[in-house]
Formats: C-alpha cells, sequence, structure tokens
C-alpha cells in the first residue's frame, strides 16, 4: 500500500493500522502525492483554534473512503502525551477509512501492539474507575466488548503483581536454546539437539559461570530476585545431571531468598523423566510447564512432533505425582490439520488432566518457521474464533481466570494469547515480562535483558547472541550486560 503523510511522520502507528487491517499489503513510501490509485493512503494531522485533527483518505478496490479523528491539544501536557495524542488521532483516522472500505473490524479494534493491556492498565492506575476505561477501550479504541472485558481482567491481575515489586529486585530469564525437533510453527532461537549435540555440554559450563558472575554482582549491589523462569527451546532437553547443575549453581550463587517462585518449561511430553522431574523438585522448582499445543496425532504428526497425545497424559501423571496439579499446558489454535472439533476435544482432554494454568495461543506464521512455506493448510479466521470462543467458555466454565495477555504480528484473525489460571496459582513472571513491569536478567542465548524504569518508563534491552555457538564465543559481550544490569538496578534502588 503506498503511504502518503502530511503534517507528521508516524509511520509505525499507521504501518501497525494497516498491517491489523490489510495482512497482504506492506508499506511503500512513494514521492510526490496521491494520484487515486488503489491500494494507497493520504493521512494528514493539523492543528487549528486548540484542536488536533488527523484525516485520512483511502483508495482500495477502486473506490476512496474518508475518515477524521480529533483532540483537544490540552490534552498534550508534556511530550509524551503530546506524541501519545498525535498517534491515536492520525491512528483512529486511518483505521475508521479502513474499516469503512472492509465492512467490519477487527476484534481489538484500532489497539496495536503486542500489549493490548497496557493502556486499561495505565488508566486503572492514574485512578479511572473500570468503567470509564472500558468505555475508552470499547468507544475510543473501537475494541470489541469480549476483548475489552479480557484486557481489563488482565490489568487488573497487572495492578496486583505491581503492588508487591521492589526496587531492590529484578526478575530472571534463564536460556537453554535446544529441543529434541523442531516444530513446523516454530521461529524461536533454538537447536535440533540431535544436530547441537556437541554443544550442550560446553553450553552448560557457559550458563553455569555466567549463572556465578551474575550473583556476584547482584550481591554486591544489595540485589534479589523476585520470580524466576527456565525456558528456551525445550529446557528439559538438558539430562537430569546437567539439569542439577545448573540449577546447583543458580542456588550456590543468586540471591534466591525471596524468589517467590520459580517456574521451568519442561515443554515437550518426550523430554519429561522421573529422573528430571525429580530434579526440579529437589531444587525447589514449584511449577512446570507441559505445552501439548493439541491431543489430535494427527496434528502432532503434522507439526513435527515426535510424541502421541497418549504420551502427554503420561508426562501429566508424572507431573502430578511431583508438583500436583501445578503445571501449566500451552494450546495452539489454528494448527493446520486442526478444526474446531478436533480442538474442543483437546480442551476436553486438558481440562480433564486438570492443570493449575491453560495457555490458549492463537497460530501466528513467524519468518523461519515451517510454516511459511504451506500457508495453504491454514485454518480460516472464522474456525480460529470458533477455537479461542470455545476455549473462553469451556475455561471460564471450569474456574479458570485470565491473568495476563499479549498479541503477535501476522496472528491468524489479529486475535491474541491468553493465560489463565485457577484461582492463586498465577504465575507472576509471565506479567512481569509481558507487561515490562520489572528489570528482567536474562542468561543464556537468544534472551534479552530488559532494564525497566518504572519512573519514566524508558526500557533498555541488552539482546545475547542468539545461537548456542555464538553465545559460547561471546564471553566479554554477556559479563558487560550483567555488570549493566547490575548497575541500572542499583541506581534505581538508590534513587
Amino acid at each position: 500500500m503506498d503511504l502518503y503523510f502530511r503534517g507528521h511522520d508516524y509511520r509505525y502507528a499507521v504501518e501497525q493500522t494497516m498491517l491489523t487491517l490489510f495482512p497482504d499489503q506492506r508499506p511503500r513510501y512513494p514521492e510526490g502525492a496521491p494520484a487515486g490509485i488503489s491500494p494507497a493512503a493520504l493521512v494528514t494531522l493539523d492543528e487549528a483554534c486548540g484542536t488536533l485533527t488527523a484525516r485520512a483518505t483511502l483508495w482500495w478496490d477502486g473506490r476512496q473512503y474518508e475518515a477524521s479523528a480529533a483532540a483537544d491539544a490540552g490534552e498534550c501536557t508534556d511530550e509524551l502525551s503530546d506524541r501519545r495524542v498525535r498517534q491515536r488521532i492520525v491512528r483512529l483516522a486511518f483505521y475508521d477509512a479502513g474499516v469503512l472500505a472492509l465492512g467490519q473490524q477487527p476484534p481489538w479494534g484500532a489497539l496495536t501492539g503486542v500489549r493490548p493491556v497496557k493502556l486499561p492498565t495505565r488508566r486503572l492506575a492514574a485512578g479511572e474507575s473500570p468503567k470509564q476505561v472500558l468505555d475508552t477501550l470499547t468507544g475510543l479504541y473501537r475494541v470489541q466488548p469480549d476483548r475489552a472485558k479480557l484486557a481489563m481482567d488482565c490489568a487488573q491481575a497487572t495492578l496486583e503483581v505491581l503492588q508487591g515489586l521492589r526496587r531492590n529486585a529484578l526478575s530472571l530469564y534463564l536460556g537453554i536454546p535446544f529441543c529434541p525437533t523442531r516444530c513446523a510453527y516454530c521461529s524461536f532461537i533454538s537447536s535440533d539437539v540431535r544436530g547441537a549435540l556437541a554443544l550442550v555440554e560446553p553450553y552448560v559450563d557457559a550458563l553455569c559461570r555466567d549463572i556465578a558472575l551474575a550473583g556476584q554482582d547482584l550481591a554486591a549491589a544489595g540485589l534479589h530476585l523476585s520470580t524466576a523462569y527456565m525456558g528456551g527451546g525445550t529446557p528439559t532437553t538438558l539430562s537430569a545431571s546437567q539439569l542439577d547443575r545448573v540449577l546447583s549453581a543458580v542456588e550456590t550463587h543468586l540471591p534466591m531468598s525471596h524468589c517467590a517462585e520459580f517456574t521451568v518449561e519442561a515443554g515437550r511430553p518426550d523430554t519429561i523423566t522421573a529422573d528430571k522431574l525429580q530434579v526440579l523438585r529437589a531444587h525447589g522448582i514449584q511449577r512446570i510447564s507441559i505445552n501439548p499445543q493439541t491431543m489430535e496425532d494427527s496434528v502432532l504428526r503434522t507439526m513435527g512432533r515426535a510424541h502421541t497425545a497418549a504420551q502427554i497424559e503420561e508426562a501429566m501423571e508424572l507431573a502430578r505425582a511431583h508438583f500436583g496439579g501445578l503445571v501449566n499446558m500451552d494450546l495452539i489454535a489454528g494448527l493446520p490439520g486442526d478444526s474446531p472439533e478436533g480442538f474442543q476435544r483437546t480442551l476436553e482432554k486438558v481440562l480433564d488432566m486438570a492443570p493449575a494454568n491453560i495457555t490458549i495461543h492463537t497460530l501466528a506464521l513467524k519468518k523461519g518457521a515451517r510454516l511459511m512455506e504451506q500457508p495453504e493448510n491454514l485454518c480460516s479466521p472464522e474456525a480460529v474464533e470458533a477455537m479461542l470462543s470455545a476455549g473462553k467458555a469451556a475455561l471460564s466454565a471450569a474456574g479458570y481466570q485470565p491473568y495476563y495477555l499479549y498479541r503477535q504480528k501476522y496472528m491468524s484473525g489479529s486475535f491474541e494469547n491468553v493465560g489463565w489460571c485457577l484461582p492463586g496459582t498465577r504465575c507472576d513472571y509471565n506479567i512481569i515480562m509481558m507487561e515490562e513491569l520489572q528489570s528482567v536478567l536474562s542468561l543464556g542465548a537468544g534472551g534479552i535483558t530488559k532494564l525497566v524504569n518504572p519512573d519514566t518508563g524508558k526500557i533498555t534491552r541488552l539482546s545475547n547472541p542468539k545461537y548456542p555457538k555464538e553465545y559460547l564465543e561471546s564471553a566479554d559481550k554477556r559479563m558487560e550486560h550483567i555488570r549493566q544490569a547490575g548497575q541500572f538496578q542499583s541506581k534505581l534502588n538508590q534513587s
């Protein structure tokens, strides 16, 4: 789509709205003025007599559509609010013109980005009533009522977590970038362990050294960890002895005395054994994830999973013996070969296993995933919506509550991922990480340390090398990131 701007250059706001409404389009910025040839849009921003006005003219499918949005310039009390207000009306003008052209609205309306819960959280924290915030979501931002309610529920959980955070603490992420095989939908930085076996042992050595270094820096700064999470990849791709080494290093070196929760992604049931679960439990891990994605064997085969639905049930029995029901299970709506009926069967089987947490993801097509090569096999947006609706109904009826939520680019139907939990079992790390409430120190390949300043909202990101081999060759960079995290949080604690 050819995009033309006048009076502003808010490319990101318009581009993200365009991707939501017209996912097959990509932005182009030609020189000159629009010629009225589809597809194209002209978005202008003017200020007069204390009013900001954005106007959008959209040429689509041979027809022209127009819309506008306005705001009182008095809303712009500082640089940040000025930028937010201007971007909001630019986005809304383009959005309303796009909806006129398409004749339908997406579920999240004009809200873009991966964190729709941030808006209601910010407004609730500022003193607005739940009704005021809900009206803003459904009215100003055109969010469908059921999605607005989800966002409000998750915002309330976010505020509860936020109240318990302290400046002398941060959270920890440990990355294990290995999997037994690579799933068709996966674009994460992970290595098929069969082809990277020689790297696993030296990777564990390097990670343990980084844990020791981080412990020295955090202790010197008087900091502690509030939550911890080991993900990947699939951490239980490691052997029981390797897991024991990593977790022993954590216990020995890191300030864990105030750590309220430690979660490990066991993920793939074909990596779960009794001796590994015994190691996790012995080191005080409270929660694990077993991520079936589906309980349909035919869909599992399509995804490249080397296990069956029966093995998922066996893994859950093992987990129940060691962790009770404090297990998360991930499902994905929209997998190739699945159907609303098949997803309903998956829901019923997973609910029968009674995990404490269930996360329902919407399939997202990502670069690097094998599914990008076979898009013709994907479920329709209507089928995905039926799956998500069935999931919401079934989980609500079973007593689960939504507690965190996020979106991704190129999600089928522009829907969302939602974490559900039984009362008293939410995973606070998921909220901290997704809503960027607290600094997170990431150790391991592919991890991103986030340094969060709650006073300014500024977030500094320090990316670790992506691949295991690069990680092993980057000791100086890793050490620098660890030191930066300790220094940042120490200064924040003293301010």
